[in-house]
């Protein structure tokens, strides 16, 4: 890393230890539903009441619910046969990250630009994340695609920080530079603020540690082989890399060489979680 980038990051870090830079909060609808959800009396009527407050979110659920890759039996027509057939918990994932969506845009063209192409890069790991776990893991897919929209959330308040800071917002390289070393940092620091569950709060910061060594797969290894394969067919640097050293495809059962859009077995699945979220 470079003095600059280290000096920048270590500005923003210090910025938001001192409440100088706040942190994004989650939308009203998805701390009320995931305030409701930790109820423990909570049903699906009572979180569909939440829910029903917003009538985009609750029709995009109901698209979920209804989705091929949920296989329903029959046509969900409602919310509460929606919530139903998802479970609380599940739901509750998915209203949180869907919910989300309004956080990536912003007043300026430049950084708006950014934000949009972080929430669509987001949606496609995060969908990927939720074909993978399903398929190679015990883990839970809803928790999967949660970990696939939050991994960089930590770029939001640096795209905050770089509105106040105009010559760095026109200098793309050092911006891309800076994304790259602070958001992991700032990502877990926004999740824990948020109050997320650890395994969903390392996720930011692990996801990029190609290295890591751990006893069986989890979150962070799921996002880091769905953002590696979110840049298939691409001439990303990632692609660059020897994934033969990676081990979270050995621990998710996968070869470093599989390409989970165009496997058989996969790509119809694939195909329909990325309906899901775009």
């Amino acid at each position: 890393m470079s003095d600059i980038i280290f000096d920048i990051k270590n500005t923003i870090i210090d910025a938001i230890s001192k409440d100088q830079l706040v942190l994004p909060t989650l939308p009203e609808v998805a701390l009320q539903v995931r305030e409701a959800a930790a109820d423990e009396d909570i049903d699906v009527a009572k979180l569909s009441t939440v829910i029903t407050n917003d009538a985009a979110l609750t029709a995009r659920i109901i698209k979920v619910a209804n989705s091929p890759l949920l296989r329903a039996s029959r046509e969900i027509e409602n919310l509460k046969m929606a919530v139903s057939r998802l479970g609380i918990n599940y739901t509750a994932n998915l209203a949180t990250g869907l919910a989300m969506e309004q956080m990536f845009q912003a007043t300026s063209d430049i950084v708006d630009e950014r934000l949009r192409a972080t929430w669509a890069s987001s949606t496609e790991v995060a969908g990927i994340s939720h074909v993978l776990a399903r398929h190679y893991t015990k883990l839970k897919p809803d928790q999967a695609t949660l970990a696939g929209l939050v991994h960089k959330i930590g770029v939001l308040p640096i795209l905050t920080f770089a509105e106040d800071h105009r010559k760095l917002l026109k200098n793309t390289a050092i911006l891309d530079k800076l994304i790259e070393a602070a958001h992991p940092e700032i990502g877990r620091k926004i999740l824990e603020a948020w109050d997320f569950p650890e395994l969903l709060r390392l996720v930011p910061e692990e996801y990029v540690h190609y290295d890591r060594q751990v006893p069986k797969a989890d979150y962070a290894d799921v996002v880091m082989v769905a953002n590696l394969q979110s840049y298939v067919g691409t001439d990303h640097p990632l692609t660059q890399m020897d994934w033969s050293t990676i081990t979270a495809f050995d621990r998710l059962g996968l070869s470093h060489e599989i390409n989970t859009h165009e496997a058989e077995d996969l790509s119809d699945d694939m195909e329909a979680a990325m309906a899901l979220l775009q």
